[in-house]
């Protein structure tokens, strides 16, 4: 390597190292909130009991905040409850099965053998719909005939591609499959269990609420959704979702080409063990089973969080001091 790369090697290494903070042992987890400007609350649960509630910036742990893509988790967790009641046959079951009338007549043939299982994985193979396309997506007269006619960059099935197109394809593929719109199924499968609010948000031009954005919930009950998910699916004793789903759910399927970590059924896997839903800005849903930890953390939504910066300071912060407190 010439001399110039390894300067310029150095040099990058010490911007990473400056943007994802260290924090020394013995650190307590309120330093390390604070050192944070771009997080508005952390709150961590260990067993029963809530070890740690801070809301330094923000509304509080008690005013809505938007989870941004936390929601395309949230989505995954209502198709196992369709699955579950047979209001889908299986996680097999293809769009031409489930939802033929959302396939427009110019999608490629291929379109019609998309399971629940490529969508719920974002595995559809369609060129994505997030990142720089996702103006144009939101700007069209019709999100899932734009999502359904895009290139097919993948064989469905294959390798991951990460598109808000695919989980909103799978909202109103469930939406069809049910006969309940998404905000009827989160208030029944996770809003009433949970004893959470869930208000109604964004939907598209044909009336499909938006499946994996711009949801909105409060920190408190973001905790509880992590707290359900680290129980197997039950909560205060009481079975949420089938743990066979869960199980289902936190198996590796596929791997983001953008953070490295694998993902299961609309849920990130980490090395460290942790399940985790993830939204834009930092908005963090997370589940430590073996450690018996659940985590919810809210910050600025406005503000990018990507995993050379923010968002790579978050998992240090769930990798150190969160980890240490079990």
């Amino acid at each position: 390597m010439h001399r110039r790369q390894i300067l310029k090697a150095a040099s990058a290494a010490l911007a990473l190292t400056a943007l994802r903070p260290a924090w020394a042992q013995g650190t307590s987890l309120s330093e390390a909130v604070n050192d944070l400007d771009q997080l508005q609350s952390l709150q961590v649960q260990r067993g029963s009991e809530v070890i740690f509630a801070e809301a330094p910036r923000g509304g509080g742990l008690d005013r809505l905040t938007n989870i941004k893509s936390c929601s395309k988790s949230l989505v995954a967790l209502c198709l196992g409850d369709a699955i579950a009641s047979d209001a889908v046959p299986s996680i097999h079951a293809t769009l031409g099965e489930v939802a033929p009338r959302l396939i427009p007549e110019s999608a490629d043939a291929r379109v019609r053998d998309i399971t629940l299982e490529n969508l719920v994985s974002l595995r559809a193979g369609l060129a994505s719909t997030s990142g720089p396309n996702y103006g144009a997506w939101v700007n069209a007269s019709n999100w899932n005939s734009y999502a359904l006619t895009r290139e097919m960059e993948a064989e469905p099935g294959a390798r991951m591609i990460y598109s808000s197109g695919s989980t909103h394809l799978l909202g109103s593929a469930l939406a069809e499959a049910t006969g309940e719109t998404l905000l009827t199924q989160m208030r029944r499968v996770l809003g009433q269990p949970l004893g959470i609010e869930i208000p109604p948000w964004t939907r598209d031009p044909q009336g499909y609420y938006m499946g994996g954005n711009e949801m909105a919930l409060t920190p408190r009950a973001m905790l509880k959704t992590a707290t359900m998910l680290r129980d197997g699916g039950r909560f205060e004793g009481r079975e949420v979702l089938p743990q066979a789903w869960i199980d289902a759910s936190t198996t590796a399927r596929t791997r983001s080409p953008w953070s490295g970590m694998s993902y299961g059924y609309g849920w990130f896997l980490t090395d460290s063990g942790y399940i985790l839903a993830r939204g834009y800005g930092g908005q963090i849903i997370a589940a430590h089973p073996e450690r018996d930890l659940a985590v919810a953390i809210s910050s600025d939504p406005n503000r990018p969080a990507r995993s050379e910066g923010y968002f790579g300071a978050l998992m240090k912060l769930l990798d150190g001091p969160i980890l240490a407190l079990a």
